[in-house]
C-alpha cells in the first residue's frame, strides 16, 4: 500500500474533521488536498486563520510520525504562521509540508499552503518533540 494511502487510512479523528486527502507522501515531502467548507469559515466566505493553522499542525505532526522510529509520539512545541492572502469558501487548498531539520528529539517543518491558482494563502513552520 502506498504511504499516502496508509496514513489517510490512519488519519486521528480531529485530522479526519478537517476533511483534507492526502494525495502524496515520502519521509521528506507529504502533500494534501482540501475543499474549503462553509464549517471552516471566519463568517467572512474564507478559511477562519485557525483553521489553517489546524491544517498545518496536522501535516507537521504526521510528517513528523513517518521520520520517527515506531512507538515514539510527537507534539507540538513551537508553530510559527504568517496568513498571506485568503482561501474563499469552495476553493481548494494544498498543503506542502518540508523537512527543515529532522533531529532524534525535535524535527522542524514548513508547510506551504497555496490556492489553486498557485497564490500562496499561509506559511507556517513548527517544531516538533518527539516523545521516546
Amino acid at each position: 500500500m502506498p504511504l499516502h494511502t496508509a496514513l489517510q487510512n490512519n488519519l486521528p479523528p480531529y485530522a479526519r474533521a478537517l476533511g483534507f486527502t492526502i494525495t502524496e507522501a515520502t519521509s521528506d515531502r507529504i502533500v494534501a488536498e482540501m475543499t474549503v467548507r462553509e464549517e471552516l469559515g471566519n463568517g467572512l466566505g474564507t478559511m477562519h486563520g485557525g483553521a489553517l493553522m489546524t491544517l498545518a499542525d496536522t501535516m507537521g505532526a504526521i510528517a513528523t510520525i513517518v521520520n520517527i522510529p515506531r512507538g515514539a509520539q510527537t507534539t507540538t512545541l513551537e508553530s510559527k504562521t504568517n496568513f498571506v492572502s485568503a482561501a474563499q469558501v469552495g476553493m481548494v487548498i494544498k498543503a506542502e509540508v518540508t523537512a527543515i531539520h529532522r533531529g532524534k528529539t525535535t524535527q522542524v517543518w514548513q508547510t506551504r499552503i497555496t490556492r489553486a491558482d498557485g497564490r500562496l494563502v499561509a506559511l507556517i513552520t513548527q517544531t516538533q518533540l518527539v516523545l521516546s
